[in-house]
C-alpha cells in the first residue's frame, strides 16, 4: 500500500472517530483514548481540506445504521457507564484482531469494532517469501519440504536479481518464471494441507477475518457511497440493550468447510481462485510490491462471494447532506 493510500485510510479511521464521539455524545458520555488515534491524527491533518470533507460524509453516512444495528453503544445505565472509542494497534491485527476502530463499554464488558478501508476492498495483503511458512501462520499447519524445495530456487534468483538492482518491469519472464511456479505451489500445499485437515477452510477464512466479529467500513469515493458490511460469524455483533432492540438484524454467518475448487483464473498469470461451500469464493492476485525485484511476494486477497447471510448495505453519501 502506497504512502498515501496508507496516510487516507488511517485519516478515514480518525475522520469516523470523531463523527462517532460527536453522535454518540449527544446520547451519553463518551470518551476518546487520545494515545491510540496520534497516528491517524497525523495523518487526518496531512491530507487536503477537500479530501477531509469526503471524510467526514463518509464517516456520517453510516453511523445511524451502525446504532440500529448495535443498541449497546447508545444504551446508558449510570454516571460511571460510559463508552470509550479507541483505534487498535498494528500488533493487534498481527495477533489476529482485524478491527480498527472499537467502541468499548467497559461496566458491562462489551465492545464492538470497525475495521476501515478507503477506497478498497482487499482483506489482506500478506507475503511470500523463502522464510515465511504461510501454511503455519495462516491455519496452523506448516508448510511441507515439497513446498519449500519447489519456492526456494525461485527467490533465490530474485536474490541475485536484487543484488544486480534489476527492475520487476526489466523481467520479460516474471509471470513464468515467478508468479506461475509459484501459484502452482502455492496451490498444491493448500490442496495437501486441505486433505490432512478438515478445518483448513474455516481456519483460512478465520485467518483473513481476525479472531473478532466486526463490521466492515468502506468509503468509496468516486461513488459517493460508504459501503457498511457485517461479518457475524460468532454471533458477537447485534446483541439487544436492557431496554432496547435492534432496529436491524444481523444473522450469524455460516463457515466454509469445504473447498470446491481451487485453480488458477482462467486468462490470468498471477490470480488464484478458491471457491468454497456456503457461498464463500476468493481470489489471490500475486503481484510485486517494489519498483527493484526483491525476494518477497504480496498477495492481494479479496472476497470475490460472500454468504447471502453476510449483508452488505450501501449508504448514499447525499442522504446525509
Amino acid at each position: 500500500m502506497s504512502n498515501k493510500s496508507n496516510d487516507n485510510g488511517r485519516a478515514f479511521e480518525y475522520a469516523c472517530i470523531k463523527e462517532l464521539e460527536s453522535s454518540i455524545a449527544a446520547f451519553r458520555p463518551v470518551v476518546i483514548n487520545e494515545k491510540s488515534i496520534e497516528a491517524s491524527k497525523r495523518a487526518w491533518l496531512s491530507i487536503s481540506n477537500e479530501q477531509q470533507e469526503k471524510l467526514i460524509i463518509a464517516s456520517k453516512a453510516f453511523i445511524k445504521l451502525l446504532f440500529d444495528a448495535e443498541p449497546l453503544i447508545l444504551e446508558y445505565e449510570s454516571k460511571s457507564d460510559i463508552v470509550e472509542l479507541s483505534i487498535n494497534k498494528d500488533s493487534d491485527a498481527e495477533a489476529g484482531d482485524v478491527r480498527d476502530i472499537i467502541i468499548k463499554r467497559a461496566e458491562i464488558s462489551w465492545d464492538v469494532g470497525l475495521s476501515m478501508k478507503h477506497n478498497h476492498f482487499a482483506a489482506k495483503h500478506s507475503r511470500l517469501s523463502a522464510k515465511i511458512d504461510f501454511g503455519k501462520k495462516w491455519y496452523n499447519l506448516p508448510c511441507c519440504d515439497d513446498y519449500w524445495a519447489r519456492i526456494t530456487p525461485i527467490f533465490q534468483n530474485l536474490c541475485k536479481l536484487k543484488e544486480d538492482k534489476c527492475a520487476w518491469h526489466d523481467m520479460r519472464d516474471k509471470e513464468t518464471s515467478v508468479y506461475m511456479p509459484l501459484l502452482d505451489a502455492f496451490m498444491h500445499e493448500i490442496d495437501r494441507a486441505n486433505k490432512l485437515d478438515c478445518q483448513i477452510p474455516q481456519r483460512l477464512i478465520s485467518y483473513l477475518l481476525g479472531i473478532k466479529d466486526f463490521y466492515k467500513v468502506v468509503s468509496v469515493d468516486r461513488k459517493e457511497l460508504t459501503e457498511f458490511q457485517c461479518f457475524n460469524l460468532r454471533g458477537e455483533l447485534n446483541k439487544n440493550g436492557r431496554n432496547c432492540k435492534a432496529k436491524v438484524i444481523i444473522p450469524v454467518a455460516d463457515l466454509p468447510n469445504e473447498i470446491i475448487s481451487l485453480r488458477i483464473k482462467p486468462n490470468s498469470t498471477n490470480t488464484v481462485e478458491m471457491f468454497l461451500n456456503n457461498g464463500w469464493s476468493l481470489s489471490f492476485r500475486i503481484h510485486n510490491a517494489s519498483t527493484i525485484v526483491e525476494p518477497s511476494l504480496k498477495f492481494d486477497i479479496q472476497f470475490v462471494g460472500v454468504p447471502s447471510n453476510i449483508i452488505t448495505i450501501n449508504c448514499q453519501w447525499n442522504n446525509c447532506l
